[in-house]
């Protein structure tokens, strides 16, 4: 393994625990721990997805057999996302434009986590209308970035009242799993930059993402450690627009 990538293992596994809890398979922040790290965005978001992919699988299981999965939820948004990503992850954005688009999403992660989590004890329909829009551009958005969509699903269903805490983690697992398998078909081809370490990566945060998502579905509360991963995000947003 090389010394660049081994240092990296720590706060990779770091994030995958604390977005385990919550249903996230850590795309967002692997992306930031890449970007402080100066990684090639054509490496950054092949990986982030593939370690999306194993990190959300093990949440979608645990949440699942905590029982607070709705399919009521999650099928009309993965239905309409899932295409999107797909042509997301077909379109090719100058370096530049990524780094952008990517700061956007990261310091959209950053203050969501900075704000107090909105309260869900009376639930509301969901409104097809808002599923569709909401859908179609949380799926574009995860092909062209390299993102699950889940920083964006989870405040969405709660924001809206249309679930509970428990209930938006065990949707949002999923959500990002076929979102960043999709956004990695219409991209087969940047599996060809994944690093040669990345079984060493992968291991990582998969063993991360057990310890979180086993913690997040019984009982956790990652409030504490909100706050330090909302640094973390927001220093990678700098650092890309900086460059950009």
């Amino acid at each position: 393994m090389t010394p660049d990538w081994l240092y990296l293992l720590l706060p990779l596994f770091l994030i995958a625990v604390l977005y385990g809890m919550v249903g996230h398979g850590g795309a967002s922040g692997y992306l930031a721990i890449m970007a402080l790290a100066g990684i090639a965005p054509l490496v950054m978001k092949p990986t982030a997805l593939t370690l999306n992919l194993a990190v959300s699988l093990i949440g979608t299981v645990l949440f699942l057999k905590a029982g607070h999965f709705a399919w009521r939820l999650f099928w009309p948004f993965a239905a309409i996302s899932m295409p999107f990503a797909f042509l997301g992850g077909r379109i090719d954005v100058s370096t530049s434009l990524f780094k952008l688009l990517l700061a956007l999403a990261l310091g959209f992660a950053a203050l969501r986590l900075l704000l107090p989590a909105p309260k869900s004890d009376e639930l509301r329909p969901v409104s097809l209308g808002w599923v569709l829009f909401a859908g179609a551009l949380m799926g574009l958005a995860s092909g062209l970035i390299g993102v699950g969509g889940g920083i964006f699903l989870t405040p969405l269903l709660l924001l809206m009242r249309w679930a509970g805490t428990k209930t938006a983690a065990a949707v949002s697992a999923p959500f990002i799993f076929v979102n960043s398998a999709a956004g990695l078909a219409g991209h087969s081809a940047s599996l060809h930059h994944l690093p040669a370490v990345w079984p060493w990566l992968a291991l990582a945060v998969v063993i991360g993402g057990f310890i979180g998502a086993r913690w997040g579905s019984l009982h956790a509360r990652s409030t504490q450690l909100r706050p330090a991963l909302a640094l973390v995000l927001g220093v990678a947003c700098v650092k890309l627009v900086i460059t950009t």
